[in-house]
């Protein structure tokens, strides 16, 4: 079989591929040369096949699928699937729903069947295509073979469109607007593709957890993948896909490892995914070993490798998280911490209820002026401001550095004017600062480290499926607060591994809300309808604390 060179980037040979219903999906298959029987990497997307002309790079990020050429000259055939309702497959798109799954399996058996193939095929691709891919994985067809999957979520409700219950804009704005760009306008300039889903009504009728959601949840489904699996994980996806990764790793029934990298955001990923270096290194010898039946050096690593920000270091386990693990417990207090500049300067200390028994703030704030976020004392001039304006809690200079490795809770006693409310939560590195800087009420430099996210009516939890370190929330049946009444949150933030060095402090951010200038395109929208008071409470009686885990490399 041979596939066409154009301008020095493969061309593929174009097939279209029947359903069930009828419905017609199109694929390119980009393979070697000659003939022979070759194993198969699947890739699929609603991105189209025929934009891979384009360069894999950051201003790309739907340019996922790795070097395709680095494959094909490694003796793979490389699938790639425009799936239901975009690039050259009809039908409607439907986000990872049913039809699309089952697409997925008749395309994967479709593979096996082909002259050129040698009967396996393994699941390959980033961000959406690992998402494809856990579903692949769910559904268990016979010549699915592996899953080399990166960077993805598996539980769409809970880790992206309503995280802690809250509606995210991710997918039904800026993803869907990229998608529909992407779709009108394809590098080649022929046959667009006009997608007449609207993707954001899709998600904003389905704002709990209901049918439409558990059947595009692979994460309900994860133990049915019985295939080798290499779970790869990005430390600066925690808005998106990093629990996804890590989930599936604990979950999975088949021969498995994890790797998590320490790419600090969406772009850096997205770099790293498309470098060759980083596939010879990392996924070919997973391929080879079980595509082509080589002993490769993936079968001498470790079960658990992951980096850990802060000390710069890639670390070994035979678990996630890490055995070992030891809790460290910071209480909510009153402060002042005399260390930041904020809606009320709390401090984080080791023991609860020291003065005052409360903290409240008022919402919308007249210093926002982006999502939650205002400027700094020098005012437009002196741009943006993360903190100024949200609630602090802060720790004192520590003693030692802290390696927090793994699952964080923070348990919250919160009161609302209100009948409902939202909690946002980050946790974050705080620099030291001169005294100079802080008596000019400039805020110290700081680092985010994770985030957490909950709608306080959503509080319900899952006592089958929630642990004593991560709390499961059902999002089922949704009850309002009473106001004034006090109620207990258990908030899961996002897994993480960093160090937080000696003399550094510990800050926890609370507010109701994010921000474009500080979230970037992960943000939740803010409605018109959230005006009141919140109340933190963090006395003896309320011990509001968050709870860290430390490892025994701290």
């Amino acid at each position: 079989m041979e596939t066409a060179t154009t301008g020095g980037t493969l061309a593929p040979r174009e097939e279209t591929i029947t359903m069930r219903d009828g419905v017609k999906i199109g694929v390119g298959i980009y393979a070697p040369s000659g003939a022979g029987k070759f194993p198969a990497l699947l890739a699929a997307s609603p991105y189209r096949y025929d934009n891979n002309v384009l360069p894999a790079s950051p201003q790309f990020l739907w340019r996922e699928t790795g070097p395709i050429e680095f494959y094909v000259a490694r003796g793979y055939a490389y699938v790639h699937m425009d799936v239901r309702g975009s690039g050259k497959s009809g039908g409607e798109f439907e986000f990872l729903g049913p039809n699309e799954q089952q697409d997925l399996y008749e395309v994967i058996e479709w593979i096996a069947k082909q002259p050129w193939s040698n009967g396996k095929v393994g699941g390959i691709g980033q961000s959406y295509y690992c998402m494809t891919q856990w579903l692949m994985g769910a559904m268990a067809p016979p010549s699915l073979a592996c899953l080399g999957a990166h960077d993805g979520l598996n539980d769409p409700y809970r880790q992206s469109c309503y995280q802690g219950g809250i509606p995210g804009e991710f997918f039904g704005g800026y993803w869907w607007t990229q998608n529909r760009i992407i779709n009108r306008f394809p590098a080649n300039g022929a046959t667009p593709h006009e997608q007449v889903t609207d993707l954001g009504m899709l998600l904003a009728r389905h704002p709990i957890y209901d049918e439409f959601w558990r059947s595009r949840s692979a994460w309900e489904r994860l133990e049915n993948i019985k295939i080798p699996v290499y779970s790869i994980a990005v430390w600066g996806k925690f808005d998106l896909h990093t629990r996804g990764n890590l989930d599936a790793y604990r979950k999975v029934q088949g021969p498995k490892k994890l790797r998590v990298s320490g790419a600090p955001n969406a772009w850096a990923a997205a770099q790293e995914f498309s470098s060759v270096e980083f596939h010879e290194k990392v996924l070919l010898p997973f391929y080879d070993h079980y595509l082509k039946g080589k002993e490769t050096e993936y079968s001498k690593r470790p079960p658990v490798e992951y980096f850990v920000r802060g000390a710069n270091v890639f670390r070994v386990a035979d678990s996630w998280p890490p055995a070992g693990i030891k809790y460290e417990t910071l209480h909510l207090q009153a402060g002042p911490s005399e260390s930041v500049t904020s809606l009320n300067d709390g401090s984080l200390a080791p023991a609860a209820g020291k003065g005052a028994a409360a903290t409240s703030y008022r919402y919308p704030n007249p210093g926002w002026v982006s999502g939650v976020v205002g400027f700094g004392p020098a005012g437009p001039a002196g741009g943006f401001d993360p903190v100024r304006r949200v609630l602090t809690f802060t720790s004192a200079p520590l003693d030692r550095d802290r390696e927090v490795t793994g699952s964080i809770k923070l348990v919250l006693y919160v009161s609302s004017t209100r009948t409902d409310t939202d909690v946002f939560v980050k946790l974050a590195e705080q620099f030291p600062q001169s005294p100079e800087d802080r008596a000019k009420g400039a805020n110290p430099g700081s680092l985010l480290v994770t985030k957490g996210w909950l709608r306080a009516s959503h509080r319900a939890l899952d006592p089958a499926r929630s642990t004593e370190m991560e709390p499961y929330h059902t999002h089922t049946n949704p009850e309002p607060i009473v106001p004034g009444q006090v109620y207990k949150l258990e908030i899961s933030l996002e897994p993480t591994a960093y160090r937080f060095k000696q003399g550094n402090r510990v800050r926890l951010e609370i507010v109701n809300g994010d921000s474009p200038a500080t979230d970037v395109i992960w943000t939740h929208l803010y409605q018109p309808n959230k005006i009141g008071e919140d109340t933190i409470h963090h006395s003896a009686q309320h011990p509001s604390a968050i709870v860290l885990p430390l490892s025994n490399a701290d």
